[in-house]
């Protein structure tokens, strides 16, 4: 097989999410017009988050990142790589079929566990009528996990890049025929998006079941058996899934602490959206494409290789986030008001949405730096570390929450989140220092750090001198597109502009990367 080529996969990944994050925001964009901050658009955001938390912990917070070095290893050796496939495939689909029907049966169960706030009001019944139709969703979904997975160990990268996007056309046809046919009463709105949940599902594996079946790996479904293959996987994968459960621990955290304030997991959801879009382009690109290029490098003992791809991707992700997440400070008010403030959604609702939006960005840097340094150890199939790490950011986010909820309200989650971040950063730090040479950073990207941070701190000043001056354009409807559109592009333009000057990259490495020219 042909080496993976880092810069041009990450693109490749990177571009495709962009386009789902943004097809997102036209779905977010409708569903806050329609639904605004309510009981329906807060039960529904309850509903789709459970099969995503436990997709998250099955799928692609464990499983994969166990599967994918493995699975690496049988396809660079004489070992049926397809047949390990398949058993993995039939037994994830064994037992996800299981935890779905007691996913469903449990329903309260896990509304309470998401969201204990709820209880007493129509929010609570809500959740659990959405919760239950949309749960089939985490059979679909993880499967798809699965899949991607296979394709991204042989350099196929398109088809688990694009998948997502579909989700996003789904839910935005639902929107629009929960509008027509439900006379725009939010809750049979919310009930037609319930039902697209799993249908998009659905609609994900078939994308890349396809895609894997032209790569020479047909995954059929099949009655699970237990193999000596499956049962290292499952060794290897429990305390990544200990981890990845720890992840979502924390996440629910911050998601009770919201739903005992009205509007506050709706509030969080939407900031969670504008600061997901860079740390999908950049972080989840990254993570798909480093982890099997890492694992392929150090199974081959090119520890040199190992570095500098390593550096090379801590290297461009912090050039794209750091800049992002300057933003997110700057100009929060402009983005959420332009992008949301309409329909159901008010101005109340955009304050309290660009606070979150702002606390996100201060921890958007160590998100990403999170999905480089994870794969110096799962690539050594080392998934006890993490896990203890994640631990000790799940106990220090807790009381960063809980503790502060009383004093700043439903920003104590978000606050949580972001600190507890870069605790995790920290610690993934500390333990990579024993990797030997792979794990160390090179003089280029500490020389290049410190020019990114002051091209960003650059285009910051220069955002907030202009967004001032543009304050009256973003309150005239006909005006503020435009104004938040020039906003950004004088954004981008500063920042590459300056980072050029300084030397904090060159902008025709970019180029040779877009053309699949690059390292």
């Amino acid at each position: 097989m042909k080496p993976i080529r880092l810069m041009s996969g990450f693109f490749t990944v990177g571009i495709w999410t962009l386009l789902s994050r943004l097809i997102g925001f036209v779905r977010d964009i409708m569903i806050a017009a329609y639904l605004g901050t309510g009981p329906v658009a807060e039960a529904f955001l309850v509903a789709f988050s459970l099969p995503n938390l436990f997709r998250r912990f099955f799928a692609e917070g464990a499983f994969n990142m166990a599967f994918v070095p493995m699975f690496s290893k049988k396809l660079e050796g004489d070992e049926d790589a397809h047949r390990f496939a398949q058993d993995a495939f039939v037994g994830m689909a064994g037992i996800l079929t299981l935890f779905t029907v007691g996913g469903v049966i449990m329903m309260p169960v896990l509304v309470t566990m998401m969201a204990s706030g709820f209880i007493g009001t129509e929010r609570f019944d809500l959740a659990v009528w959405y919760g239950r139709i949309a749960f089939p969703y985490i059979l679909f979904i993880s499967l798809s996990a699965l899949l991607s997975g296979v394709l991204n160990a042989i350099g196929r990268f398109t088809a688990a890049a694009a998948a997502p996007v579909l989700l996003n056309i789904v839910f935005i046809l639902a929107l629009l025929i929960g509008a027509v046919f439900g006379g725009q009463e939010p809750t049979a709105i919310g009930q037609t998006l319930s039902y697209a949940v799993p249908v998009a599902g659905v609609v994900q594996m078939m994308m890349v079941w396809v895609a894997a079946k032209r790569a020479g790996f047909a995954l059929m479904p099949g009655w699970p058996k237990m193999t000596p293959e499956l049962k290292r996987l499952a060794v290897i994968a429990a305390p990544a899934a200990l981890a990845g459960g720890v992840v979502q621990v924390n996440l629910l955290v911050g998601r009770q602490v919201a739903s005992f304030f009205d509007g506050a997991v709706a509030w969080l959801n939407y900031a969670d959206r504008l600061y997901q879009l860079p740390l999908g382009v950049v972080g989840i690109a990254i993570g798909v494409v480093l982890l099997p290029d890492l694992s392929r490098r150090l199974r081959a003992g090119d520890d040199n290789g190992g570095r500098d791809a390593f550096n090379r991707a801590c290297e461009i992700s912090l050039a794209l986030t750091i800049p992002a997440a300057i933003a997110l400070l700057v100009i929060p008010m402009p983005l959420v008001s332009v992008l949301y403030e309409r329909g159901a959604f008010g101005a109340d609702d955009t304050a309290a949405t660009a606070l979150a939006v702002a606390i996100y960005g201060l921890g958007l840097p160590a998100f990403v730096l999170q999905k480089t340094l994870q794969p110096l150890f799962f690539a050594r199939e080392d998934t006890k570390r993490p896990f203890y790490y994640a631990l000790w950011a799940l106990a220090l986010n807790a009381a960063l929450a809980i503790g502060l909820s009383p004093v700043i309200g439903f920003a104590a989650a978000a606050v949580g989140t972001s600190l507890t971040g870069w605790a995790m950063v920290i610690l993934l730090w500390r333990g990579s220092r024993n990797m030997g040479n792979a794990a160390t950073f090179d003089d280029r990207f500490k020389r290049r750090l410190l020019r990114i941070i002051l091209a960003a701190f650059g285009m910051g000043v220069i955002l907030a001198a202009l967004s001032a001056l543009m304050t009256p354009f973003f309150a005239v409807a006909t005006l503020r597109y435009g104004a938040l559109a020039l906003l950004v592009a004088v954004g981008i333009v500063s920042y590459f502009g300056i980072g050029h000057l300084v030397g904090a990259f060159r902008l025709s490495e970019f180029r040779r990367t877009m053309r699949g020219q690059g390292r």
